[in-house]
């Protein structure tokens, strides 16, 4: 098992070049069950979650090449509509091949998923979806089992759920007649899997609102599609250069796609410049505290509030952070604490009270942005030598992060743990 070893107070500079959006490959990944012909995807990037999705695919019979960063996906020779808890236990996203089983093949076999401890994250929102769409579901020894022809229906989200919301567009573009879906999430990795699906054949409009209607067609072609850049990768790399007071310039990502977390960034005192598709963002007089709340999009990411939080233990002042999107996103806390940071915790809002320095300490990651976010804050210590383990978990969202970051500055290395 690796872990890493990070020595800070050296301020990150330099460009980065962002990888393609995990919240968008394995979606897009699964989307392609349904296409007739092979899909080719472009900007992929290679992460355990990516590899986790080729296997649950090609455990249905799915032949896939996976070179560089491109991958092609061909469906035609899909044997089995069953997804194994062996292989949905390992990533949550497995889910996403309900949709699109049961909506090109009439039946699916899904395993309950697993995934991060961050919240329960029931899929029942996914499963009154399908049902309203005229799916026939049942629960057997921890397998949803889905059958039916599944027909066009009007269907209120409960919660703009991103993963319900994708789940059901990926079923329905098969559905006869139309799908309305309203109250639905609205982020950009939606609007790349709906024209994903339009590309291919899809007749889907209004992704990016909070209603989405789809016309179903009786078959999917074949084609390209180039992947998004990770608006949350994006921030990750932004949070660190303003964190150790540097200046760091992301590239391959669009800054539209950080409608809230941008000015939360020039609020807190960064300088920040936007153009085309790379975002600039330095801090190099420092940076003061802010009031934080995580919402569904175009709201403050859930996914980048863990490196915020990092990144605020250090701040002039106080900071105020409440997590309105999964009830157990502050498993950072504690081990943030070992390294010196001072907060406190009451039900979804945390009090970050900013201290002049942080020091080096063993931590423990628990979930994939908690992870990135105890490296962030490895990269602010003043002092001493950081080891995070567990590094599994940064290696579900995030490329060589190590190489990456040592590219910009930063004093940190991947080692083998006994």
């Amino acid at each position: 098992m690796d872990k890493m070893l990070i020595r800070g107070g050296r301020p990150l500079m330099g460009t980065i070049q962002v990888r393609g959006a995990k919240n968008s490959t394995l979606p897009l990944m699964a989307a392609s069950i349904l296409a007739e012909e092979p899909c080719v995807l472009h900007n992929v990037p290679c992460l355990h979650d990516t590899f986790a999705m080729d296997k649950v695919l090609a455990s249905l019979g799915m032949t896939i090449d996976f070179t560089g960063r491109y991958m092609t996906l061909d469906a035609s020779t899909i044997a089995s509509q069953t997804a194994p808890y062996d292989l949905v236990r390992k990533m949550r996203a497995s889910f996403f091949v309900l949709g699109p089983l049961l909506g090109r093949f009439g039946r699916a076999r899904v395993s309950l998923p697993g995934g991060c401890a961050i919240g329960t994250r029931p899929v029942d929102i996914h499963l009154k979806g399908l049902e309203a769409l005229g799916a026939s579901l049942r629960i057997e020894e921890g397998y949803v089992i889905a059958d039916g022809r599944l027909t066009g229906a009007d269907f209120a989200l409960d919660f703009p759920s991103v993963g319900a919301t994708e789940n059901l567009m990926m079923a329905a573009v098969r559905a006869e007649g139309v799908t309305r879906l309203s109250n639905v999430a609205r982020e950009p990795e939606i609007a790349d899997l709906a024209a994903f699906l339009n590309g291919i054949g899809g007749r889907i409009s209004g992704a990016g609102t909070d209603l989405i209607t789809i016309v179903g067609v009786d078959a999917l072609g074949g084609g390209e599609h180039t992947i998004i850049g990770d608006r949350i990768e994006a921030g990750t790399f932004l949070i660190a250069g303003v964190a150790t007071h540097g200046d760091v310039t992301v590239q391959g990502v669009n800054p539209e796609h950080l409608p809230a977390f941008l000015p939360k960034l020039r609020e807190a005192g960064a300088e920040v410049e936007t153009q085309g598709n790379w975002i600039r963002a330095r801090a190099i007089n420092g940076f003061k505290g802010l009031d934080v709340a995580t919402r569904p999009f175009p709201g403050f990411p859930t996914d980048l509030q863990a490196q915020m939080m990092a990144m605020l233990c250090v701040a002039d002042g106080v900071s105020v952070i409440r997590e309105n999107v999964f009830e157990n996103r502050f498993m950072q806390v504690a081990e943030l604490a070992r390294m010196g940071a001072d907060i406190s915790l009451d039900g979804n809002a945390a009090v970050v009270r900013g201290v002049s320095a942080l020091s080096g300490a063993p931590v423990m990651a628990s979930d994939l942005r908690a992870s990135a976010a105890l490296v962030i804050a490895g990269l602010v210590a003043e002092k001493g030598e950081t080891a995070v383990a567990r590094v599994y978990h940064i290696d579900r969202g995030y490329e060589r992060i190590e190489e990456r970051l040592a590219a910009l500055g930063a004093d940190i290395r991947r080692v083998q743990q006994a």
